[in-house]
């Protein structure tokens, strides 16, 4: 009986104690679960010095040997390359040599005092590249890292085969918001930055809130100097999309599309900012279809209902 009860004890104990860091730190924990799944589909996790920083990144290669294509992601402001978790794996087996970085100033990759400008974090992946001794690679940027992905192509065509962005940043529109909404100060905030960024937020428990704000107040000065390198308007892209020559299928904004010869359009509905992350069987889908279109997709527009 007395043995019944102390083992009846022991697992209330556990419980509580796994309430505790529950609650205590529910990001940490979904951070874990991340890189634990995708550790669990062979994806590694690395470092490489490039440009005299340390750089994180994820890297897939495709099971079975074969011809293998290199694909780059690159992220967006505020994010890391977990942020790719669903799609790395999905690539890899539809035969992409994936690489996945933290860009400088975000995720596991150093953080210098530096401006974070876009074209600093274009040079940053063109030394990730040159360090990994890839010279050339299909790309795919979301948000500011279409951006940057889109700047690299312009500058460095020889180092870009296809280009794939997701609802990116890179020209002038009039915003809506102002930066404080990526930096917020307070639960409200953080809330009101989940309602920007997807047309169905999460129910997000207060205790999981105040733990979103502390981590993005953590990095909240990367990402002032970020946004205030892209409100200054020195690497806006509107007078140049004319110039890329090869075809890019765009989630966002029919103005690039319009302005770049021979894009192609691809809209999901109703899935938002996050579309690679809410959304990622419908992009894979997109994505892998460019990418292998043979001869290369010219032009169009295509829309993808949402997926129950």
């Amino acid at each position: 009986m007395r043995r019944g009860l102390r083992v009846v004890a022991l697992l209330l104990l556990i419980c509580v104690a796994a309430g505790v860091i529950v609650y205590c730190f529910p990001l940490q924990l979904a951070d874990q679960m991340v890189r634990f799944h995708l550790w669990r589909d062979d994806v590694q996790s690395k470092y490489v010095e490039a440009g005299g920083y340390r750089m994180h990144y994820f890297e897939a290669r495709p099971s079975g040997g074969g011809e293998e294509t290199p694909l780059l992601l690159v992220h967006g402001l505020g994010a890391r390359g977990e942020d790719w978790a669903p799609m790395i794996p999905a690539l890899a087996a539809k035969g992409f040599h994936v690489y996945a970085p933290d860009l400088l100033g975000y995720g596991r990759s150093a953080h210098p005092d530096a401006s974070y400008s876009i074209s600093m974090e274009e040079t940053a992946i063109v030394q990730f590249m040159q360090a990994l001794h890839l010279t050339r690679a299909d790309v795919g940027g979301w948000s500011m890292g279409g951006w940057i992905s889109l700047k690299l192509a312009l500058d460095h065509p020889e180092m870009v085969d296809r280009l794939v962005v997701y609802d990116s940043a890179g020209i002038y529109f009039p915003a809506t918001f102002g930066p404080e909404l990526f930096t917020p100060t307070d639960v409200a905030g953080v809330r009101r930055l989940a309602a920007t960024l997807t047309p169905k937020p999460l129910d997000m428990p207060g205790f999981v809130a105040k733990a979103a704000l502390r981590k993005l107040q953590g990095n909240a000065w990367v990402i002032r100097r970020s946004m205030r390198a892209m409100t200054n308007g020195h690497d806006l892209l509107d007078f140049r999309l004319n110039n890329m020559q090869r075809p890019i299928p765009l989630s966002a904004g029919e103005t690039m599309h319009q302005d770049i010869p021979h894009s192609v359009l691809h809209v999901m509905e109703g899935c938002g900012h996050l579309t690679p992350a809410v959304c990622w069987k419908p992009v894979v889908r997109s994505t892998v279809d460019f990418l292998r279109a043979e001869p290369p997709m010219q032009g169009g527009e295509k829309s993808f209902p949402p997926e129950n």
